[in-house]
């Protein structure tokens, strides 16, 4: 497993190992004791959820407050996309920067062997992403359950933050919701 961190502490992208031929690969997509100290810690994750998307699908930024602040490991199955943590905690140094990295499904290099990374993203922190494939299947492991009163967000284009999305050829599509989002300096209790 190869373990790269970003400018932003508590987000990291993960490379697990493959182990692959002409018949296809496999890869262990989690294992708690290998991934206790990668994340920092023996974390428990309580909830898995996925999603699919067609070409353009946009989802967040979401974060869950205390007491269900999540954290969330993060990969594609299927497609591809565009995957952005935010910093939100005030605290921070690194406070409305992002890290974004292009999550693909599994695929064969040009070399015989497959690739595939995660997105580690620690509680306290925002998340989004889109869809650069139509059927995108992305996969979510929490740390904690959803909890609908603490579930909140930042708005998808806030200037102050200034995500680089990529251009998608029909546009993006987005939730009434995600559209509704405040800035982040209009966050109270982050």
């Amino acid at each position: 497993m190869k373990i790269e961190n970003t400018s932003i502490s508590g987000v990291k992208i993960i490379t697990p190992k493959l182990f692959g031929d002409d018949r296809g690969f496999f890869a262990e997509s989690y294992a708690r004791q290998n991934y206790s100290d990668v994340l920092g810690g023996d974390m428990e994750f309580v909830q898995d959820n996925v999603s699919r998307s067609a070409t353009g699908v946009l989802r967040g930024l979401h974060f869950q407050r205390e007491p269900h602040a999540q954290g969330k490991l993060v990969s594609v199955l299927s497609g591809s996309v565009f995957d952005v943590a935010v910093d939100i905690r005030r605290d921070s140094p690194t406070y409305g920067q992002y890290e974004s990295v292009v999550l693909k499904a599994p695929e064969r290099q040009s070399d015989g062997s497959w690739q595939w990374q995660q997105f580690w993203i620690e509680p306290g922190l925002a998340h989004g992403f889109v869809a650069l494939e139509d059927e995108t299947l992305f996969c979510y492991k929490c740390t904690d359950t959803y909890a609908p009163a603490s579930d909140a967000g930042v708005l998808w284009n806030d200037p102050e933050i200034g995500i680089a999305w990529p251009e998608i050829e029909r546009g993006f599509i987005i939730s009434e919701k995600d559209r509704e989002q405040p800035l982040l300096n209009d966050l109270t209790n982050t």
